[in-house]
């Protein structure tokens, strides 16, 4: 099925580009979260219409994102937990733990661009990568610290 993109889709495509993927990838993940519409000849004349804004709306999201980008460069986070002796920790540091406290730092980051293979489970000085744009990426580094 041609699918033309509606937002930048990790391993897919970018933004307003048609791509050939699966029906049921196309109806049970790319259309109900509104990442895609399918290729219909009355979707290409509006995808082409709007490709001028598009390029506008790109060029600012890259700039905004270099930006925070520069601001985020060699910014240290401090989080304390709960740990046992063997400095594991009681839970987990997620995505969402970081991007609050990026919030309380005064930077509004959305967790999905805070690249985490797996939750953080020990003690620890660790380099978070952040994808703020698919051209765009900053490391900051996370000390975790054990609660008294």
């Amino acid at each position: 099925m041609d699918v033309i993109l509606e937002q930048d889709v990790e391993k897919l495509g970018t933004r307003g580009q048609v791509v050939v993927v699966a029906d049921g990838y196309a109806r049970n993940y790319l259309f109900p979260r509104k990442l895609a519409v399918p290729a219909t000849p009355a979707n290409r004349k509006r995808l082409e219409q709007l490709r001028s804004v598009m390029v506008r709306q790109e060029a600012k999201e890259k700039s905004d994102a270099e930006l925070l980008a520069k601001q985020l460069t060699g910014l240290s986070l401090t989080l304390v937990r709960k740990a046992g002796e063997t400095d594991q920790l009681f839970g987990s540091v997620t995505a969402m733990d970081v991007a609050e406290a990026l919030a309380t730092k005064g930077f509004q980051v959305d967790k999905r661009k805070i690249i985490l293979d797996d939750p953080i489970k020990v003690l620890g000085e660790f380099d978070i990568p952040l994808r703020l744009h698919r051209e765009v990426s900053v490391n900051i580094h996370l000390h975790l610290k054990r609660e008294e």
